[in-house]
């Protein structure tokens, strides 16, 4: 764990009132802090603009682009996902979350960079 990652997780939590930005789940123990930009990227800052509070299922399906997260603030499923038949988690915590807009934060200033999620979203795109 890299040693600026406590406080990250702290201030992204504390700004999506600790839930979940894609399903709402509110148990604190099972939320992560997500990078839009990876943080050994330049611009990847342990700042709150560049996270977003996701449950450990939806942080792991972003990181291999199963989800992504159009600008606009959409979710999507890759298509092949939505394709796939598998069991209730599949259909209920991924498929399910395709169209739906994620929760962010009541502070603009705290809101997702916008540019980080589009290129974050062009990295889903080519997958």
């Amino acid at each position: 764990r890299r040693i600026h990652q406590h406080r990250f997780r702290e201030l992204v939590l504390s700004a999506y009132q600790r839930k979940c930005a894609m399903c709402s789940l509110g148990h604190v123990r099972l939320l992560d802090a997500a990078h839009i930009i990876a943080d050994r990227d330049d611009r990847g800052l342990p700042e709150v603009p560049n996270g977003l509070a996701l449950c450990k299922i939806h942080h792991s399906a972003y990181d291999v682009n199963i989800l992504g997260i159009s600008p606009d603030l959409l979710v999507h499923v890759r298509e092949d996902i939505l394709r796939e038949i598998d069991g209730p988690m599949l259909e209920h915590g991924l498929k399910r979350m395709a169209g739906q807009r994620i929760l962010v934060p009541r502070t603009e200033r705290l809101r997702p960079n916008l540019e980080f999620l589009d290129q974050r979203f062009q990295r889903f795109r080519a997958a």
